[in-house]
């Protein structure tokens, strides 16, 4: 497979403020302070805070609120499966699924 340019039409800052409105919308769903989610994941609240406000947060924190809101399954499905545009990317995903290394 070569290295084509993919669009992605989500910049990094858009796709970071997406998963914080997405972690505060479910967040409040439940009802659930920074503090009460803070101590239900192990995540501080202030990092809860600063993901919302500013949309940084490392990925192990990410994982822990998910988890703590009930998206166990979602993160787990999360690049599970290959993604591909035309027939010839399928058969090379396929001749390619048991490699250990890239090229």
């Amino acid at each position: 497979m070569h290295n084509a340019y993919i669009f992605d039409p989500y910049p990094l800052p858009v796709t970071m403020q997406r998963l914080a409105e997405n972690l505060k919308a479910r967040r409040l769903e439940r009802k659930l302070s920074t503090k009460s989610l803070s101590a239900i994941s192990g995540v501080p609240a202030s990092s809860i805070q600063r993901f919302e406000l500013k949309h940084s947060i490392s990925l192990e924190s990410y994982v822990k609120l998910a988890k703590a809101l009930g998206y166990s399954e979602e993160l787990m499905q999360l690049l599970a499966e290959p993604k591909y545009d035309t027939m010839e990317e399928l058969l090379e995903i396929n001749k390619n699924k048991n490699r250990k290394r890239g090229v």
